[in-house]
């Protein structure tokens, strides 16, 4: 049965966090949660652009209560202050979405030293949630972390990245991307067997939105201002990538259909996986290998600092 979002159920009195709404699939996520009466509370980097954010959401959603936190996962210790200010502030989170990231950029490292890409869309998630998880587990949240198709392009991980000195060989930003979305799912993937193992509630899905067009092919080859292969790479993607709105559909399919139970991958459903109504889709067989889940979760809590105990 297709899923549409007059699926989604009604959503008042819960809170959803979400990271990264300055556009693109987390405002659209956003809005999707909040149409059906979700509390949000969205994360940003730049207080100007969650304004203008939060301002298209109360404008598309009056009376919606929207919470702003302000959060860099390119900074390990402001990924920690983020997660404790949201811990104390909320008594219960239903659904965290983990949105953010970082896409092709220019050789560039975190303020910790991990390459931008690791750093940022995988190791910034894992400390960010592990802070939350006494809020998560105790409210039987459902977590949902976005990772990409690109993750089927490698084999493995590198890792040595999720180290400071970071890995020795050639910097290939295609690569690094595609293996940080590999490293989501892979989290997604082994939150999801900790949880049942240890009788925990938590419902932890995966989803990934297609060929989207958003800001991120824009930005991220650049990072810091525009550049001509963002510039190109963005046109290509408004005319053969699906809106940003049904790019959101996975998201908030693997958000709120009740039927998931922990372990999904959502993503579109036509032209092999590029854009359409949202379904239940395949992963790589290294996403679904456990001893190397194993391995980056315990490389990621050396690299972070953070015993992630679930």
């Amino acid at each position: 049965m297709t899923w549409r979002t007059d699926d989604i159920p009604d959503l008042s009195g819960r809170r959803a966090v979400i990271t990264g709404v300055t556009g693109g699939l987390g405002l659209h996520t956003a809005l999707g949660l909040a149409r059906k009466g979700a509390d949000l509370v969205v994360t940003a980097r730049d207080e100007t652009k969650a304004s203008t954010a939060v301002d298209r959401i109360r404008r598309d959603v009056p009376g919606a209560s929207v919470d702003v936190v302000s959060l860099d996962l390119a900074d390990l210790d402001d990924a920690k202050r983020a997660s404790a200010e949201v811990a104390r502030t909320y008594d219960r989170i239903d659904i965290l979405v983990n949105n953010a990231g970082i896409m092709i950029p220019p050789r560039s490292r975190t303020k910790d030293g991990f390459e931008l890409q690791i750093g940022t869309n995988h190791l910034g998630h894992f400390a960010w949630t592990a802070g939350l998880w006494p809020v998560l587990d105790a409210s039987d949240a459902r977590v949902v972390t976005v990772s990409s198709a690109a993750h089927m392009s490698v084999g493995g991980i590198d890792l040595t990245s999720l180290t400071p000195q970071g890995s020795s060989r050639r910097y290939r930003r295609w690569q690094s991307y595609a293996e940080s979305k590999l490293a989501n799912l892979l989290f997604a993937l082994e939150l999801d067997r900790r949880a049942k193992a240890t009788g925990s509630r938590v419902v932890s899905v995966a989803a990934h939105p297609g060929y989207a067009s958003t800001n991120l092919t824009k930005t991220g080859p650049s990072v810091r201002g525009l550049s001509l292969p963002g510039i190109g790479i963005h046109q290509v993607s408004k005319i053969l990538g699906q809106p940003a709105s049904h790019g959101a559909w996975p998201l908030l399919m693997a958000a709120t259909d009740p039927s998931l139970t922990g372990g999904e991958y959502v993503g579109p459903g036509s032209l092999g996986g590029a854009r359409g109504r949202p379904r239940l889709v395949a992963t790589s067989r290294t996403a679904r290998d456990e001893d190397l889940a194993d391995a980056v979760w315990s490389a990621s809590e050396a690299a972070t600092g953070v015993e992630f105990r679930v």
